[in-house]
């Protein structure tokens, strides 16, 4: 008798989990602290000593940072659902959620996404949007090209007041060594995560508890942002930190240590929300209506109108996912440009676009985004379309290509499109790369 082979079907990949540290007694309420990108979870160090005195203080790294394995995480819900992950892991099924900058990201989403799982919330260095995505992808193009180090340079003058940086000599430089040893491509990923994350029109849906607490001095996500999150969250508090800029639990401690043992010890919702039952439909005789109710009364002889007929389901429209695949790739200000010029002679050239070329070709599954970039690079030159490679080159840095490669792909049309072409293509592109590659002032640096 022939044995048929029995195939096991392989469980579900689960999500990677993030490095941790705990302190606190063993059975207290579990509090989790998130940190800001380019920093580790030290940041909370000088919160521990009171808070580990009431809860069980969870912190984490994010992926790359403080050592942690380099499993880049490509959304703010990744983060999310790695976390998730880990807290399963411990046992944890409630508990509440502090975060700073890109950690605070990851709380107000998992209030979006589990809000079951929060007792309570506190935003701080937070905004429903962080700058613009452009800013974001940039910055990964300046960290593709030259490392950490302008990230980790410029980082203190964005996390601190002058004058905490010129008395704290000690702490400025241990700022720039975790951002220095924080490892690219995780943190590239993290500033793609960012650039992606908008919940300005979910606010209204975090119905968690939630302080709000903002540097009076930060300007990266200052009091602004803060009253934005604060107008949009049902309840929520805010609190400004004098004498504070990005990185307020390290520069004014004991303020932000009074102001979350303050929130945590008043706002905490012990037992889980309930979840709404809808109600079952009518069986057999309808409800009798309620006294409020107009009736308007319809002739004997009308006959009912049948209602139409369902459509069909259809390919969707991929005019949507065009213009999203369009932005990433061509960045915002391009398309904002462009579109704010369209008229009613060229917007239905605009509209077939995106529809098309961007909706259609770019979201093929076929070829992965760096290859479209140099196809698009190669065919622009051989077309003599010179006048859209840098567009098309600022599109593939941020792709993920190196200046080095795209010398190669310049390099290469000249064998093939003529000398001409390809060196009025190399001076666009030039001018594009030493743009795109040179770190700019006004980076939003510590989310």
């Amino acid at each position: 008798m022939t044995e048929t082979p029995v195939t096991e079907t392989p469980e579900p990949a689960k999500a990677p989990t993030l490095q941790y540290r705990i302190d606190g007694p063993d059975d207290a309420p579990v509090l989790v602290l998130g940190p800001s990108l380019g920093t580790t979870w030290h940041m909370w160090d000088r919160q521990i000593p009171e808070l580990a005195g009431t809860w069980r203080i969870v912190r984490f790294d994010l992926p790359g940072h403080g050592g942690a394995p380099a499993h880049p995480a490509v959304s703010v819900s990744e983060l999310g659902d790695r976390l998730i992950a880990t807290l399963d892991e411990l046992g944890v099924r409630r508990f509440g959620y502090a975060g700073s900058a890109i950690g605070a990201a990851v709380g107000a989403d998992l209030a979006l996404r589990h809000p079951q799982r929060l007792a309570s919330l506190a935003l701080i260095a937070a905004s429903p949007r962080f700058g613009t995505a452009d800013e974001f992808r940039q910055r990964g193009v300046v960290v593709r090209s030259n490392g950490m180090d302008p990230m980790a340079r410029s980082a203190p003058e964005r996390w601190f007041t002058p004058a905490y940086a010129a008395a704290q000599p000690a702490i400025v430089e241990w700022a720039v060594q975790m951002v220095r040893t924080t490892d690219p491509g995780c943190y590239i990923a993290a500033c793609e995560a960012l650039a992606a994350f908008d919940i300005r029109a979910d606010l209204a849906r975090i119905g968690v508890p939630t302080l709000v607490l903002a540097g009076a001095e930060d300007r990266v996500t200052g009091p602004g942002d803060a009253r934005t999150l604060v107008a949009g969250i049902p309840e929520a508090r805010l609190a400004v930190v004098p004498g504070a800029a990005h990185l307020a639990p390290v520069e004014q401690p004991a303020a932000v240590t009074d102001l979350l043992v303050h929130h945590f010890s008043t706002s905490w919702h012990e037992t889980l929300p309930a979840i709404p039952v809808p109600p079952a439909p009518p069986v057999a005789v309808a409800a009798p209506p309620s006294p409020q109710t107009l009736h308007v009364p319809v002739p004997m002889a009308a006959e009912p109108v049948p209602a139409p007929a369902p459509e069909a389901p259809g390919r969707p429209d991929p005019y949507e996912q065009g213009m999203k695949l369009r932005r990433e790739v061509l960045g915002d200000a391009r398309v904002d440009a462009e579109t704010a010029e369209a008229d009613g002679f060229t917007g239905d050239f605009q509209e077939l676009a995106t529809r098309y070329a961007w909706g259609e070709v770019w979201a093929r599954d076929g070829l992965d985004r760096r290859t479209r970039a140099v196809v698009a690079l190669a065919a622009l030159v051989a077309g003599g379309h010179l006048d859209e490679v840098a567009a098309h080159t600022r599109a593939a840095l941020r792709a993920g290509l190196t200046p080095d490669e795209i010398k190669e792909v310049l390099l290469q049309t000249s064998v093939y499109c003529g000398l001409p072409a390809a060196g009025a293509a190399f001076r666009a592109a030039a001018v594009v790369i030493r743009e795109e590659t040179t770190p700019q002032a006004g980076f939003t640096d510590g989310l």
